[in-house]
This record gives structure tokens, sequence and C-alpha cells, in this order.
């Protein structure tokens, strides 16, 4: 099984060598900018209880914090959105690796992103997606959780000029993104499990989320 990270390693080496090197030189001093500063203070930590929230799917269906766990712990994705390359190849990733595995613990997988339920339902369908895709507007629910960050204007510029807005896709109109993070939630809406990535080239590996699966209580 190829890892994210050797699924990353190569994108990244395949951007570098179709985009302009001062684009790359920019990505890159933001990734490492990012990778230095870390986690933020007072992120979301083990043992923390989540506040309700209730988002909107790719259909526009309200999901409470609740509901997801109702049956079991929801494994809870935050990405920054479906035009983020690393994004997209660890939502594939996850739908063929680790969804089918997830029935042994009756968990339940949810992709949470800044972007509208419209461009959700598109990642959505792009990436053949089986599990369920929420629109985390004005980045509220990733911000209380303490995991977001405002892009560096070089590196909102630099897509730009590769035609990308990431503003297109969302509703407020706004740049602050999620830094991919990954929870496990259990029944009693308790974080057992947090892997947040300040790089946002870097993601949660499938077996580090069924390992700690396998170390929640039944």
């Amino acid at each position: 099984m190829t890892t994210i990270a050797e699924q990353a390693k190569e994108l990244k080496a395949a951007t570098a060598s179709r985009v302009p090197p001062e684009v790359v030189a920019v990505f890159e001093s933001d990734q490492a900018a990012l990778a230095a500063a870390g986690v933020p203070a007072g992120a979301v930590s083990v043992g923390d209880t989540l506040a309700p929230f209730a988002l909107s799917d790719a259909t526009g269906q309200t999901w409470t914090l609740e509901q997801l766990t109702a049956d079991g712990p929801a494994v809870i994705v935050f990405y920054r959105g479906g035009w983020c390359p690393y994004c997209n190849l660890t939502l594939r990733t996850y739908q063929q690796e680790l969804l089918p595995q997830l029935g042994a613990y009756s968990a339940r997988l949810v992709a949470i992103s800044p972007e509208t339920p419209d461009a959700s339902l598109n990642t959505q369908e792009k990436a053949q997606l089986e599990y369920t895709v929420l629109s985390d507007t004005g980045v509220k629910l990733a911000s209380s959780l303490g995991i977001t960050f405002e892009p560096s204007e070089a590196g909102l510029e630099a897509q730009r000029n590769l035609g990308l807005d990431i503003r297109a896709t969302r509703a407020d109109g706004d740049t602050a993104l999620p830094m991919p993070t990954v929870l496990i939630v259990d029944g009693n809406q308790i974080v057992r499990f947090v892997d947040i990535h300040p790089d946002y080239t870097g993601r949660t590996e499938v077996d580090d989320i069924l390992a700690a699966l396998q170390t929640l209580p039944e």
C-alpha cells in the first residue's frame, strides 16, 4: 500500500516540474513557515469535548455532531478545498483504503471544508466519495477548534497567477483555511485522537487512524 506521504512526495515533484520555479519557491516558503510555526496554541486536543454543531452536506442536508456519532465514533477530516491536490489524493485514499475498514468499528467518516455545498458536491462526485462531505462556512467550526491559518499574500497571489482563486468556491469570500486535521470523536462527543498538520502537504495516514480506532473502548 502506497502511503499518503509517498503520494504527496510524488505530487510535489510533479508540481515542481510543471510550475514556474518562482511559484514553487513561494509555495515551499509558505510550507516551511507553517511547519516552523507548528500547531497553534490552544488547538483541539485529546480529551476535549466538542461543542454541538450543525453543518450542511453536499446535498444541503444538515448534519449535527450528535447524528455523526450516534452509531459509533466519527472520523472527522478537515481539508482545505477541492482545489487542493493534496486534499484530493488524501480524500481518495480514505475512500479506497480507510472507508472499507470502518465498519469493524461502527465508525463514520466525514470530511469538512470551508467550501459551499455545491463545491463540496463537485469534490465528492469527482473523487467518487461515498462518505459525507460537509461545508464549514466561514471556517467557524475549524476556528472554534483552533486549527485555522491565514495563507500568505504571496501564496495567494501565486495561486491567482496559476488561475486559482480559493474564494471562488466559498460563500464567505474569505481566505482563512483549516489545517489538514483528523479527529476521532466518540459517542459522548469526546475527542479520542487528534492529528494536526501545519504544513498542508502532510496528512494523517490510514494506518494511524485505524490504530487509534483499535484503542477505543467498545
